[in-house]
């Protein structure tokens, strides 16, 4: 899409860009500084198990170069002298070997994390593709990497040179000292060679990290028209949701309006709202709102009431108390608990008259309901 349109990637890639980068094996990775970890590993498992190698290189010389007549025109014993080597050898660099190994599955993963994508095994003509190759290969970023690498082979190398010429003399000492303190010296001149390239990669290290999470967020980025493509296929073409949530409005209106002949009163404003509630005393704490509308659904709403011949009292300030304060299938809230009481007790009282049961009620007057100061700040 940038390539096309000629925009510049300014946005930051969203959770999905990378999330879909994951997928197909594209994280970050820093090859520096997995050489580093893996070096570090071989310095720290070197001063671990030094006096387990010295006793095995010990070992190893004491069986090959102290051997009798008899050993040396026996191939039998030859053979026996190179299990017991193989196996002196063996356990020296057991726990050196077990070090590396382990450094060398979390190296290459410190930088990116964990991931597996089988995408990213996946044959692919583009990737035998000669002149997609020429172009890689005399690219930008090859040309940096070129760069970095002659850098640290230069740095490395010449760093490495002043090391071994600094201490040209304790090598060639070696040769003097008896096996045993030959081998313990030689593993200290080792440790310390590593020790200070360990300290240059390092450095090469802190340089490459923050670049390779540069380069990656760079190749991320999108263009805007990128973000308004990605946005408009997730959530939808506007048309689409506005068609979608006017679906859920009418399923939700009609699953309202059934619910209305349950109510045991409807108030009305009278004309631009009402409100349809039920008092359920056994199941329910307070009174709940089944319906509420304005307007072509308020006059629907006592439409259904009328044919269910389900009481309707004009209160206007509590009708839009209610409307304004209450959700679908919410208990009223407390504050309107008396004004609500009261229409109740008026509607239960009269609809015992109508049956005979009491005598008719005193007019309820709809102005004087107490209904707090809060709610009516809503209206």
């Amino acid at each position: 899409m940038a390539e096309d349109s000629g925009q510049e990637k300014t946005e930051d890639p969203t959770p999905k860009r990378i999330r879909e980068a994951r997928e197909k094996g594209d994280v970050p990775r820093s090859k520096e500084l997995a050489t580093t970890l893996v070096l570090m590993a071989a310095v720290f498992s070197v001063i671990i198990f030094s006096s387990q190698l010295a006793e095995s290189m010990l070992g190893m010389m004491e069986s090959n170069f102290v051997l009798d007549r008899q050993s040396v025109f026996d191939t039998n014993k030859m053979l026996a002298h190179f299990e017991v080597s193989a196996e002196e050898a063996i356990m020296g660099l057991a726990g050196i070997f077990a070090v590396l190994a382990l450094a060398a599955l979390v190296g290459p993963i410190a930088l990116g994390g964990w991931n597996f994508s089988g995408q990213s095994i996946v044959p692919k003509g583009s990737r035998i593709d000669p002149l997609a190759g020429i172009k890689r290969m005399f690219s930008l970023k090859s040309l940096i990497e070129l760069f970095k690498a002659i850098a640290k082979f230069s740095l490395v190398g010449g760093f490495a040179i002043l090391i071994l010429w600094t201490i040209r003399e304790d090598i060639l000492a070696l040769a003097s000292y008896e096996a045993r303190v030959a081998i313990d010296e030689a593993l200290d001149i080792i440790i310390w060679v590593f020790m200070a390239l360990s300290a240059v990669l390092i450095l090469v290290a802190v340089v490459d990290v923050p670049y390779q999470l540069y380069d990656y967020t760079q190749k991320m980025r999108m263009t805007m028209q990128e973000v308004k493509d990605e946005l408009k296929n997730t959530e939808g073409k506007p048309e689409v949701k506005g068609r979608i949530r006017q679906l859920q409005r009418e399923i939700a209106q009609r699953q309202m309006m059934q619910a209305v002949p349950e109510a045991d009163v409807v108030i009305t404003n009278p004309t631009h709202y009402s409100v349809a509630l039920k008092y359920d005393g056994e199941n329910r704490g307070a009174p709940v709102l089944l319906a509420k509308g304005a307007d072509f659904v308020a006059l629907k709403i006592r439409e259904i009431a009328k044919e269910h011949d389900i009481p309707i009292l004009s209160a206007p300030p509590l009708a839009r108390a209610i409307y304004n304060s209450t959700e679908i299938d919410d208990e009223i809230p407390s504050g309107l608990y008396m004004a609500v009481a009261q229409v109740l007790a008026y509607v239960f009282q009269l609809k015992r008259y109508k049956e005979r049961e009491a005598e008719r009620p005193t007019e309820l007057n709809v102005n004087k309901l107490p209904i707090p100061d809060e709610f009516k700040d809503d209206l």
